[in-house]
């Protein structure tokens, strides 16, 4: 079974003007096509064909750099999309709450901690909230396409939120201004889907 593009769930235009529409366009079309077809081009014929994409990932040899890079770039943009909403988006609310709490003092803890990930990291790469086994939450930040789930990446456990920090997640609408953008992302995180997440993997 091939990989396929995920389909959004919304419009390219229903995050504006928070993430405008021809990025979303872009980066959904294009750049997540892209790692789908050669993500599947890399495992055709191998004994990853068939598995799911987060055991590819956990189980990686990560001197594999056609699977590491989009593999990765295939699943991090999979929930990439899944975690915003432009409406039912909910709110931080319950175990997931608690668990930021825990570890950030507060929403606002969390939100200051998960920024500054997300702005230092050093050209591409992605910023996560991650969940361990027992519901214990931390960010950290990895480079390229790499993600938690891949070994001895980040700060392990499973991700439940990302935000792409890739120029071309953002540089349409924002330029240089990644710190525009990281906080214009937190008016569309799927806080549902997150919590789901958190359950799911906790």
């Amino acid at each position: 079974m091939a990989f396929e593009l995920p389909e959004l769930g919304y419009a390219y235009d229903a995050l504006e003007p928070h993430i405008d529409a021809r990025t979303m366009e872009i980066h959904h079309s294009k750049h997540h096509a892209g790692y789908t077809s050669k993500l599947n081009a890399a495992i055709e014929g191998t004994d990853l064909d068939g598995k799911s994409i987060e055991d590819i990932l956990t189980n990686l040899d990560m001197s594999n750099g056609a699977v590491r890079n989009n593999g990765g770039g295939f699943y991090n943009h999979s929930l990439f999309w899944s975690v915003m909403n432009p409406e039912g988006k909910g709110y931080l609310s319950g175990e997931l709450k608690d668990a930021i709490e825990v570890a950030f003092g507060s929403k606002e803890g969390f939100m200051d901690a998960f920024s500054k990930a997300a702005a230092t990291q050093f050209g591409s790469g992605w910023a996560w909230l991650c969940v361990h086994k027992g519901g214990k939450v931390d960010i950290c930040s990895t480079a390229n396409q790499d993600n938690p789930l891949m070994p001895g990446i980040g700060c392990g456990g499973t991700p439940i939120l990302g935000i792409d920090v890739w120029e071309h997640a953002y540089y349409l609408n924002y330029q240089n201004r990644r710190p525009d953008y990281i906080n214009a992302f937190f008016n569309v995180i799927n806080w549902n889907e997150v919590e789901k997440r958190y359950a799911e993997a906790k």
